[in-house]
């Protein structure tokens, strides 16, 4: 590769295989009209029938997810969530990271599906794909008006993120979980910012992240963190130093992931792990491999996010031996369906 693609994690567009053909520029002359893509993050309108998803997955600990955008600007090289911009006609590498899907019908599909018949009120979280406070909704306002909708229903509502901009709903969180209706994971995989920068381009740092850990806990609002996903051999030694920060922070709960690299990620992962840690890449390679039965990817429910094997055995042992010293995960996050009502109805005037 010619010039590293600063600020991106993927650094090219693996072949989409939904696709019947790929088109590749050879030479400069070769194609006189040949457009050259654009490299700046660019917005589409999506439309949608519906904004909320039943989770078949018994491993994820969500129900239904809520997902205002497709596509995110993150950058991270790892995300899981990349392949199903291929369901979209793109591709699960830059495309993912430039070409954001904008769901400015959520808010009113959102209120269509709280007023389905027989809805009770089942945990929603926000999002269970793509980050909902992603650069993009520092515009859009979208996540903003979904909690406004959940708080007005009193529908309860699981979010997790990596971005410091949650902060600017504040006022409403708290509201929320006045009346038991939010809890919120912060996403923190490493202290590290070289391999933050590196790994997840366009995210807030560390450093902000355990502030924000902070501020929603000082604000009432139930906290946790995802130590997610940690990369043996890469990350996974700084178990300890994380959930001792967390833990500082205010944080009340904990878990984690062992990473897994699923379709086109495999590949996405592997050139920007021979790019940016060549010295490392066999040992990083083989410890993940180990962790899926000597691939790269475990597709089998209870496997596929903790691993197995000896290194995913010390890395789970690590972790619930430092969740027990700081005092992690000693009450469960329990929201409260009981007040959901749908504004107008019968039921809301109690």
């Amino acid at each position: 590769m010619d010039t590293y693609l600063k600020g991106r994690g993927a650094q090219f567009n693996p072949h989409n295989k939904f696709s019947a053909n790929t088109y590749v520029q050879e030479h400069d002359e070769g194609i006189d009209d040949w457009e050259v893509e654009n490299v700046k993050t660019t917005f589409i309108t999506g439309k949608s029938k519906s904004v909320v998803n039943k989770v078949t997955s018994p491993d994820v600990g969500m129900d239904y997810s809520l997902n205002p955008y497709q596509g995110c600007e993150h950058g991270c090289t790892y995300c899981y969530a990349r392949n199903s911009h291929e369901y979209w006609g793109f591709s699960a590498g830059l495309d993912f990271e430039r070409k954001i899907i904008v769901k400015k019908d959520a808010p009113a599909l959102f209120r269509n599906f709280l007023e389905r018949k027989g809805w009770d009120a089942t945990t929603i979280s926000l999002s269970g794909n793509t980050d909902c406070y992603q650069p993009a909704e520092r515009q859009y306002k979208i996540t903003r008006q979904l909690l406004e909708i959940a708080l007005e229903y009193k529908q309860p509502i699981g979010m997790i993120t990596k971005n410091a901009l949650i902060l600017r709903d504040l006022d409403i969180l708290k509201e929320m979980a006045r009346l038991d209706l939010c809890m919120v994971y912060i996403s923190i995989n490493s202290l590290n910012e070289d391999l933050r920068l590196k790994m997840e381009p366009r995210t807030a740092t560390a450093k902000q992240r355990l502030k924000v850990v902070e501020e929603l806990s000082k604000a009432g609002i139930p906290t946790g963190v995802m130590v997610a996903p940690l990369v043996p051999g890469l990350s996974d030694h700084e178990i300890p130093n994380i959930l001792k920060a967390v833990a500082d922070a205010g944080a009340r709960s904990a878990g984690y992931t062992v990473v897994r690299l699923n379709g086109a990620v495999a590949s996405i992962f592997e050139d920007w792990l021979r790019s940016n840690y060549p010295d490392r890449f066999d040992k990083v390679w083989h410890a993940i491999q180990s962790c899926h039965g000597g691939a790269v990817n475990d597709s089998r429910f209870g496997d596929r996010m903790m691993g197995g094997g000896n290194i995913a055995k010390l890395i789970r042992d690590t972790f619930k031996l430092h969740c027990r010293l700081n005092q992690l995960n000693i009450r469960p996050l329990v929201l409260n369906s009981k007040l959901f009502a749908v504004p107008g109805s019968q039921m809301s005037l109690f």
